[in-house]
């Protein structure tokens, strides 16, 4: 079965005048439901204050708690924190660290939310309150654990890169649109900026004469995957050009590398826009059953061969 990771409070009220789709995560428990007795569900608690604090400005963190974060941060987030966004931004990495343990474990498990890779240490921006990635991989860092954090969302992993910077153990990979949002890039350990318009061949083959050695470089003993699907080529907020059959072998790539090296994977759902919330929805479900389907394929086999 593939470990999903879900948490009722992931699926808040929509928000006024934001551009987020805050029903995507109930369409994708949804959905993941149809697939039956395929999904093994656990539900995470609250991060612990201390362990957001290890990432994020403790004065910032309180701002978010208290609900009672600036307007100014607001407007840099994209939508109000109240109270109910305030308990979701506590509630997400949680699910992405238990998402992390339970990969360890099986080797591949999901967190149904999370991937909020644009939030920094004093403040919020583009929909994301705290970083989850950030968060739980520093926590793991600190637990003895290796991290690579891959990241595949269309836009810069410019949050999770600028607070794990530094920090031992952990390094940052991130393929993007070059001209997608942020105007101003932080520094990843390896960033590969892909031109507009970028379609299946030539980002699987990016993806993978990048991706690969690094992960024999690093040799991380987890990978913390941002698994955007706004690389799609009718995303609202994307500037590439992937089919969803080109998101599929994304993922199979993705899994292939790291089955083939012995490196559980938790992913995160990452960024997806449009109009269409189930269309988007569906994506992030095939992501992580793909995702899901390629470790039940070959990641027994490896374990078996290396013991």
């Amino acid at each position: 079965m593939i470990a999903v990771v879900h948490h009722p409070d992931y699926v808040a009220p929509g928000q006024p005048r934001s551009g987020y789709q805050w029903n995507k995560n109930g369409a994708i428990r949804d959905l993941l439901r149809e697939a039956g007795d395929a999904i093994e569900w656990f539900e995470p608690e609250a991060m612990p204050r201390a362990w957001i604090e290890a990432a994020h400005d403790p004065d910032y963190v309180a701002e978010v708690i208290e609900a009672r974060v600036p307007r100014e941060k607001e407007r840099r987030i994209g939508f109000p924190v109240n109270e109910l966004v305030a308990g979701r931004a506590q509630i997400v990495p949680g699910g992405t660290y238990l998402a992390a343990r339970l990969a360890i474990e099986r080797g591949f498990a999901a967190n149904s939310a999370g991937g909020s890779h644009h939030a920094l240490a004093d403040t919020g921006a583009g929909y994301c309150v705290f970083n989850d990635l950030a968060i739980a991989a520093i926590r793991l860092g600190e637990e003895g654990h290796r991290i690579l954090i891959v990241d595949c969302d269309v836009h810069q992993g410019d949050g999770t890169a600028a607070l794990t910077a530094g920090r031992p153990g952990i390094a940052t990979y991130s393929l993007h649109a070059a001209k997608n949002f942020p105007v101003r890039k932080a520094r990843s350990t390896l960033d590969v900026p892909l031109a507009d318009g970028v379609g299946d061949a030539e980002y699987l083959a990016t993806l993978r004469s990048t991706l690969s050695p690094m992960l024999d470089t690093e040799r991380p003993d987890l990978i913390l995957y941002q698994a955007g699907v706004d690389p799609f080529g009718g995303d609202r907020l994307g500037r590439l050009n992937l089919t969803d059959e080109g998101l599929a072998r994304r993922e199979q790539l993705v899994a292939r590398l790291a089955i083939d090296r012995g490196i559980p994977v938790a992913s995160t759902v990452g960024g997806g826009y449009g109009d269409d919330v189930m269309a988007i929805a569906r994506r992030h479900v095939a992501a992580i059953l793909t995702l899901g389907q390629a470790f039940a394929a070959g990641w027994q086999r490896t374990v078996c061969t290396d013991a």
